[in-house]
């Protein structure tokens, strides 16, 4: 059906999907200041469009929105078609707090009360 379409109306019809897609996906990899659309996100690697992208490697941030989801270690692993894909050497999951040094007893107080 789409071989009956324009040539102008196809190339419509790729942008506005590709910007539907982005909208939907919020997944982002922020390195220094700039940060770029994930297209697509698995266990062990990512995809960038590559027109937007330039070739990263090392340490980066993934965010969804505003919400710090990893640190990982990046290597670029193959080009396919439009898209650049990047493998994980390491990832951790980003923590809003400092891990303890120590095992926290469970009976321990929660808080102090003041004396007066």
């Amino acid at each position: 059906m789409s071989s009956f379409l324009p040539k102008e109306v196809r190339e419509g019809l790729k942008l506005a999907q590709k910007r539907a897609a982005l909208k939907k996906n919020r997944l982002k990899v922020r390195i220094g200041e700039e940060s770029f659309p994930i297209r697509s996100f698995g266990d062990r690697d990512f995809t960038l469009a590559v027109e937007d992208t330039p070739n990263l490697r090392g340490l980066v941030d993934i965010f969804d929105g505003g919400k710090h989801l990893y640190q990982a270690l990046i290597v670029t692993a193959a080009q396919d078609g439009p898209e650049m894909r990047y493998e994980f050497k390491r990832m951790t999951a980003a923590r809003d707090n400092a891990p303890l040094d120590y095992d926290r007893d469970e009976k321990a107080p929660k808080g102090l009360l003041p004396r007066d």
